[in-house]
C-alpha cells in the first residue's frame, strides 16, 4: 500500500496539488494526455523551478487557448464522462466538481445543475482537478492523509465581487466533511475552492503524518512569496509501517479482482465485554471509524455463569492496527483481544448524484463485472433533503431510490 500525505501548512490550491505531485514523480506526459481528453488542444501544461522563502518547489501553469469561464455543472459533468480516462480518475474529477456544484448551489441558494461556475469551472480548474487525479492514479496512491488546511483570512476579489476570505464555499465545503482547518498567519486566501474540493474527495483521514517507510516527497509552489512561511504545498509518499506486534505474519495483498473489485488486506479485531455501561458503545463505534476502521459493529452473546455482553469486531486497515488497539482498551473495559488476518472484497464502486426537487443526494453504485447490482442512495443526504422538504424522511429515501434507479438506467451514472 502506498500512502500519500499532505502538509497543507500554506493551504492548498489547484496549481500547488498539481505541482507536489508532478515534483513527487508523477509523470507529466500522462497528465497531459488526460487534460487532453477532457479539453482537447485547448490546455498545455508547464513546470518550472522556483524558490518559496528558500525552499526549491515545482511551480506547476496552466495556459489555456480558450478564455471562457462561464460553464455549468451539467456541462463540465458531460466533458469528464465522455472523456478517455482511467476509471479511478474519472471517479475523483466527477465527485470534486460535484462537491464544488454543491456547495456553489448551497451558497447561492441555486440548484447544482444551474450553477456556473464562473473561476471555478474555467479550464484552468479543470486541468488542475482532472491532472491532479491522473497524478496521484500514476503514483500508485491507495490511501490519502492530510493535515489540517490554513485557509487565510481577509479578503479576496472574486466573480460575485469581494468575499471574505475563507471563501464561503471554501467554508460549505469543509462543513460537509466536518474537515479539520485553521486561518494561519497570513492576510489572504490560502485554500481556494478546487484545492478543498480535490482534498475532500481523496483524503480519508485528517492529521499529522502517519507512521511511513519514506519513499518519495514532493513540493509545490504557490503563485508568489509569503512573508511568515514558505508558500509551498508538501506530499510525502510512504509504506505503511507493520503494527508493532505479530507485524512479521502480517502481509498485505492489495489487489484488483478479475470482476473489478479491489481485494485488500485487513485485520479483524474482537473481545467481549460483560462489565461496561452500554450507553458508551455509540461513542466507541464512533471513535474506531473515525480512526480509520473500515467497519466497526456490536454482537449480543451470552457468557459464562449466565452474563449477558456485547461482542465487539472491528474490521481494520493493518497499519491502524495500533490505533484500533488504543481505541478498545482506553476506550471500553476490555483488557484484551483477538486479532486475525483477513481478505477485504469490496465490489468495483462509484457515485452519481440526483436531486430531489433542489436537493442534491449522493448516490452509490456497485458493479460487478461491469453490471450494476447496488444502486443505493446516501442516508445523511436524504436525510438532509427530508428536513429541507419537510416530507417524512421514507418519502425521501423512495424518491431518492427510484430516482437514482432511473439515472443509472439511463447511463447517467459516472461508470458510463
Amino acid at each position: 500500500m502506498t500512502i500519500a500525505w499532505f502538509h497543507c501548512a500554506a493551504g492548498a490550491a489547484g496549481d500547488m496539488l498539481l505541482g507536489t505531485l508532478i515534483d513527487a514523480g508523477a509523470d507529466p506526459a500522462s497528465v497531459q494526455r488526460a487534460v487532453d481528453a477532457v479539453v482537447p488542444g485547448r490546455v498545455r501544461l508547464r513546470t518550472e523551478r522556483v524558490t518559496r522563502c528558500g525552499l526549491s518547489a515545482l511551480r506547476a501553469h496552466v495556459d489555456v487557448t480558450d478564455d471562457s469561464h462561464h460553464r455549468t455543472w451539467s456541462s463540465i459533468r458531460e466533458m469528464l464522462t465522455e472523456a478517455d480516462l482511467p476509471q479511478q480518475v474519472r471517479s475523483w474529477a466527477l465527485d470534486a466538481f460535484t462537491r464544488l456544484a454543491r456547495a456553489e448551489g448551497r451558497v447561492h441558494g441555486v440548484p447544482a445543475d444551474d450553477i456556473h461556475f464562473h473561476e471555478v469551472g474555467a479550464l484552468d480548474a479543470i486541468a488542475d482537478i482532472v491532472g491532479s487525479a491522473m497524478a496521484l492514479h500514476s503514483l500508485g496512491v491507495d490511501r490519502v492523509v492530510s493535515s489540517p488546511v490554513a485557509l487565510g483570512c481577509g479578503e479576496v476579489n472574486a466573480a460575485h465581487g469581494t468575499l471574505p476570505v475563507p471563501v464561503p464555499a471554501v467554508v460549505q465545503l469543509l462543513s460537509e466533511e466536518r474537515a479539520p482547518a485553521y486561518s494561519g498567519s497570513e492576510n489572504r486566501e490560502m485554500c481556494t475552492p478546487t484545492g478543498a474540493a480535490f482534498l475532500l474527495t481523496v483524503v480519508s483521514e485528517w492529521g499529522g503524518m502517519p507512521p511511513l517507510h519514506v519513499v518519495g516527497t514532493g513540493t509545490g509552489a504557490g503563485s508568489r512569496d509569503l512573508a511568515r512561511l514558505p508558500n509551498v504545498l508538501r506530499v510525502v509518499l510512504g509504506t505503511p509501517m507493520a503494527p508493532s506486534r505479530s507485524a512479521d505474519s502480517l502481509v498485505s495483498v492489495d489487489r484488483e479482482g478479475a470482476s473489478g473489485a479491489l481485494v485488500r488486506s485487513a485485520l479483524v479485531v474482537e473481545c467481549n465485554v460483560d462489565d461496561m455501561d452500554p450507553r458508551i458503545w455509540p461513542h466507541v463505534l464512533s471513535r474506531l471509524l473515525d480512526i480509520g476502521a473500515f467497519d466497526a459493529w456490536l454482537t449480543p452473546v451470552l457468557m459464562k455463569k449466565g452474563r449477558p455482553a456485547h461482542s465487539l469486531a472491528v474490521l481494520s486497515p493493518l497499519d491502524r492496527l495500533a490505533a484500533v488497539r488504543e481505541v478498545i482498551l482506553t476506550e471500553t473495559s476490555s483488557i484484551g483481544m483477538r486479532v486475525h488476518q483477513v481478505e477485504k472484497w469490496e465490489a468495483a464502486r462509484e457515485f452519481t448524484e440526483v436531486m430531489l426537487e433542489h436537493e442534491p443526494v449522493r448516490v452509490k453504485v456497485a458493479r460487478y463485472h461491469g453490471r450494476v447490482v447496488n444502486v443505493q442512495p446516501e442516508h445523511d443526504d436524504v436525510l438532509a433533503a427530508a428536513r429541507a422538504l419537510e416530507i417524512p424522511l421514507k418519502h425521501a429515501h423512495a424518491r431518492a431510490q427510484a430516482s437514482a434507479q432511473a439515472a443509472v438506467t439511463e447511463g447517467r451514472s459516472h461508470g458510463r
